[in-house]
Formats: C-alpha cells, structure tokens, sequence
C-alpha cells in the first residue's frame, strides 16, 4: 500500500511505491528485440493479476534492469516485461533550501520561535511599510500563521514513526543508476497535439463510438484516440504510441486526452462519479511570465461541468495554490457554482528522504506544503444518506506527508487516503491529470504525460 503510517494527524505516503503497485507488468505473445512501432498502435496485453478500484495488487518480480521501453530477448516466446518506476526520480535526500538550525522539524520549540518570527515581520512592516509586503503576501502571513502549528506537530509525528520503521532515515545511501541517465527533459508534445486535434474534420456523433478498448494487436488512428474515451479493461499493463511517443497505459485504467474545449467525449462516457480530483493549471504572475505551460482564469475553471459528471454525494477534491485569492475563489464561488458544500482543507507537505521539509517551513518564497479543498455535492439527502453509510466523515483537517517526485507538477497518489471516505468500488475521475491509475478515469491535455516510457525502468521476470 501507499500508506506508511496512517495518525491522527494524517498519513506518511509512499509515492513511488504506489506507482509501482499499478501493474505495469506485461504479457506480449511472441514478443521481437526491439519491436516498436512508429504509428499510433496498442499493444496488447493478456490478464495477469487483478487490481482494486483504489489500491492496485503489488505483483513480484525479479531480474535485472533493462533500458526503458528495451524488449527482452525471447525471440518466438511469450515474454512477460514488468515496468518500475525510475527511483531517482523520488531521490530527495536534500532540502531545496536549507533551514536554519533553529527551523529543522526535530529542533526547538515551534510556538517560541513562530513568535519572533512574526514579530521580526511587524518590524520590518512599520520601517518600510508596504514596501515590504503587498496585501497578498500579507494574507499569506496571516493564512500561515493559522496553520502552521498543525503543520509542524502532524509533520512531526508522522516523520517520526517514518524514522522509527525505517521508510525514512538520516543518512541517505547513494542509489545505483547514474544521475545523467536521467531525461532531463522529455518532449512528449501532448497539448500540441490537443490543439492540432481541433483542425481535425469533425466527427459525427451519431457514427462514432464513444469508447476505444484497447484490444489484442490493434491499430487506432490519432484522431480516434482523441475523440473518445480510451480504455484498458484488462488486468494487465498495455502500451500505446503517439507521434513516435510510447506510453505505458495501466490495468483497468480510462482516459481522454484532450483540452477543455473537447470534454464532450468524456461527457458522451456515460459515467457518473463518486470521486472527481481536480488539479487546475492556476493562472498567476510567475507562470504568465515563463510561459511554461497553459493556464485558466477563475472563469474558465467554473465551465468545467464538474455537475454533469457528479453522481449524487460526490466527493470533490480540489488542489489550489496558496495564494489566497484562489482559496477564497474556491470556497466562497466556484464550489456554490457548482452546487459543493466545502466540508475540509487538508495539506499536502513534502518531505525528503530524512525527513527534513524540502523548504523551510516559514520561507517568504514558497512554502513546503500546499493544499486540498475537499466538499460533496449537494442534492437528495436520502441519497446522501444512504452512501454515506459505512463510511467516515471527512475531517476537518488532515496532512498528506511524503517524498515528492522531483518531476514538476506530479501529485501523490489520494486513492488510498480518501478510501476510507467513499464505499468501495466507486467511479472514480481526475481532471487535468498528468497521469494514469487503476480504476480511474483520468482526462487532461498531457493526461499520459508522466507514463512515457522513459520515465520507466524494465525489469524481466523469471
């Protein structure tokens, strides 16, 4: 499982260990050294363990790494090839920055040294006045001064117990893959192909499948795959090439690869969910700036028609920066747009491997945490009443603590947090993904872009 340890103040995830308990084992009949091809293609694959709607089955192997996406050698055999997750990518052994002694999670007393903090802050407030701060930056303040010590002492335990079982430790043991066999930076080009999408001739709807089930040794044209929901019914791990691109594709596991002006195909799905995570591209100073990637205005965040994907009682999780401009967006308009009572702000805080924040907790710049907005739709309250049944309310706070992936925008995992809050067996949905789990509906203009190939590892099984 991808939790550690589970307290009172939340729980110690284990992100790369539930990427590699997704299934990424496959069977290819009579598979060649080398067989890749270069149009749009799915491999196939046949049923080799089951997996759950929110914790994929562990399959076991072992045998010597490969390169990512190599074949193995068995000429005329049936071959099985099980995928792992590139272990550097979640060697965080350092903080990005380092804290101040006075500042490290294990040291001194938190409620003392915030004091100062804060009155180090009113200082410099009356000297240069709003120079210093704009009214942003001092809502910041205020919204950190709130949390903080629930930060700090749910932190703290949990990373404790992480000491105590050995899931993190002081020193920090080189791993053995080379760090310059690292992709330093993959060009996958999914939103392009988004965009070129809608040059496209357009589909009739009367004739065209809403559904694209990978199959046994099939091909599908790039404008198929991207004018439906594609699909993995199996039980094992298929493969998929875009524009020269290969893309692992895991067990049980649907996706719609598109921008939000093309959600229809994902709406012509048919299906209603009972958990809908969304991690919208926020628009803001740096990211206009850089030109990195897209982003949405607040008023095209509130046209995802997150109602017409809702099942009745759905659990609606939101990520959101820290500006509180977003927070404030969140739960005072887009949730009442959307008919969300807000029920919940937990936090997401990233550690390293020792247990260190990877940025000091009070740091003006960035923070090491960021957080969740959770809230249920609202509608019949007999039926409310009835999936509510067996299952916990959502606590008003609660910290997800782990190692983040060093590949930028790439989320834990909350199936396995938020299972003990839904019944089990429920559709599942995440908007703006950026990649795949089982038993999930994943949509987003780069929704594959973290199961290319190359951020993989192949191992043989014996």
């Amino acid at each position: 499982m991808s939790v550690v340890h589970h307290l009172a103040a939340g729980w110690l995830v284990d992100h790369l260990s539930f990427i590699n308990q997704c299934g990424y084992e496959i069977c290819d009949s009579y598979a060649h050294p080398g067989d890749v091809t270069h149009n749009t293609s799915v491999t196939s694959t046949e049923d080799c363990h089951s997996v759950s709607t929110f914790a994929a089955t562990p399959s076991s192997s072992d045998g010597p790494p490969n390169g990512p996406g190599d074949a193995i050698e068995t000429e005329g055999k049936r071959a099985k090839m099980r995928y792992v997750f590139r272990e550097e990518f979640f060697d965080i052994s350092k903080p990005h920055i380092a804290a101040a002694p006075e500042e490290q999670l294990c040291q001194g007393c938190p409620e003392v040294r915030f004091g100062f903090f804060c009155c180090f802050l009113l200082i410099l407030q009356k000297r240069k006045r709003k120079c210093v701060f704009n009214q942003g930056e001092l809502d910041a303040l205020e919204y950190h001064s709130k949390v903080r010590k629930l930060i700090w002492e749910g932190t703290l335990h949990l990373v404790q117990e992480g000491l105590k079982s050995g899931f993190l430790h002081h020193t920090t043991a080189k791993l053995s893959c080379k760090k310059n066999d690292v992709p330093q930076r993959i060009v996958c080009g999914l939103a392009e192909l988004c965009e070129m999408a809608k040059q496209f001739p357009a589909v009739n709807e009367s004739d065209h499948q809403a559904v694209c089930v990978l199959e046994e040794k099939t091909s599908s044209a790039e404008q198929d795959l991207l004018s439906c929901v594609v699909e993995n019914s199996s039980n094992c791990a298929k493969t998929i090439v875009l524009m020269g691109q290969k893309y692992l594709v895991p067990p049980k596991s649907s996706f719609l690869l598109s921008d939000i002006s093309c959600l229809q195909p994902l709406l012509n799905y048919k299906k209603k969910y009972d958990v809908i995570v969304i991690d919208p591209p926020w628009e803001n100073k740096s990211v206009k700036r850089s030109n990195r990637y897209s982003h949405l205005s607040s008023w095209q965040i509130k046209q995802i028609p997150v109602p017409e994907l809702a099942a009745p009682n759905c659990l609606v999780v939101m990520w959101v920066t820290n500006r509180q401009k977003h927070l404030r967006f969140v739960k005072d308009e887009l949730y009442p747009h959307w008919s969300v009572k807000t029920l919940a702000e937990w936090h997401w805080v990233k550690i390293t491997t020792a247990g260190e924040f990877v940025l000091p907790l009070d740091s003006l710049h960035k923070k090491p945490y960021e957080v969740l907005i959770l809230g249920r739709v609202q509608g019949d309250v007999k039926e409310a009443l009835r999936k509510s049944e067996g299952v916990l309310p959502i606590p008003e706070h609660q910290l997800i603590v782990s190692i983040p992936c060093s590949l930028h925008s790439h989320k834990p995992p909350l199936a396995a947090v938020l299972a003990e809050f839904v019944k089990p067996d429920v559709e599942c949905l995440e908007l703006f993904a950026r990649n795949l789990q089982p038993g999930w509906t994943s949509w987003g203009n780069e929704v594959l872009k973290f199961q290319h190939i190359d951020y993989f590892t192949l191992l043989q099984n014996e």
